[in-house]
């Protein structure tokens, strides 16, 4: 049973692994024989050093998925150093606050365009490279409880993680038959930066606390499980199914 959720040998890009849940499924990654290609804004010194520790390597790919310019670059460095990629974890993405009676344009392009237009493209050259090279692929969407509830006060992120959900199934029922299976993560209420105002507003966070049948935030590391379930072996018959990973929040 072990063979299943093993990776050595495997290769997974992770967007967005610097702190946070990124970190936490990099690390998880790691700890089951991952090599790790690292995409942030900045080098991710810490996730490199504990990574390394556990006798794997990370590459670091500095770019700004803000736009979809450094995609090719990604895969190119990862077909260089490792022979390719064979997971992909859409991890990197943003938020904007704000009532949506005040919402502005750029506020919404700015997260559409990362946590949905890129992640879209990033996963079509990833396939792409998987199909080309006639190896298994899988990808790992990083979507949210807003993928199924509306919020409050974030307009452009509910609808790209609803957006998130959508292409999730979309992309398992046109690639599932080349191999690739894709799946999604919805993290419930973890303690990130993403989260660090309404964890900072008692009112909000007592709501919260309250509501989630586990009684406590959640923390990067809660990821790293599922993240080597849905990279590994004992997925592949797992496509198109968005994971909740929340404590029980959805339960309730």
């Amino acid at each position: 049973m072990s063979q299943l959720f093993n990776l050595s040998g495997k290769t997974a890009i992770v967007t967005g692994c610097n702190t946070g849940l990124g970190q936490g499924m990099a690390l998880g990654l790691a700890s089951a024989g991952c090599n790790i290609v690292a995409v942030n804004r900045r080098s991710p010194e810490e996730t490199q050093r504990r990574v390394e520790a556990m006798g794997v390597s990370l590459l670091p790919v500095e770019a700004d998925l803000a736009s979809t310019t450094p995609i090719d670059d990604i895969l190119a460095q990862a077909e260089e150093h490792f022979g390719g990629a064979d997971i992909l974890v859409n991890n990197a993405g943003i938020i904007r606050r704000s009532d949506a009676l005040d919402f502005t344009e750029k506020d919404w392009d700015d997260v559409m365009d990362v946590n949905l237009k890129n992640l879209f493209f990033l996963s079509q050259a990833f396939a792409r490279s998987c199909i080309e090279g006639q190896r298994r692929g899988k990808i790992i969407n990083i979507a949210s409880m807003l993928s199924f509830q509306g919020g409050i006060r974030v307009p452009s992120y509910t609808a790209s993680k609803s957006g998130v959900l959508g292409l999730t199934r979309l992309m398992a029922n046109e690639w599932a038959s080349h191999g690739i299976n894709a799946n999604a993560i919805a993290p419930g209420y973890m303690a990130t930066n993403n989260t660090e105002a309404l964890r900072n507003d008692p009112e909000r966070s007592r709501e919260i606390l309250g509501r989630i049948p586990a009684g406590r935030w959640g923390e990067p590391e809660d990821l790293a499980g599922a993240a080597v379930f849905l990279a590994s072996d004992a997925s592949n018959y797992v496509h198109g199914h968005t994971l909740a990973v929340d404590g029980g929040w959805l339960a309730r």
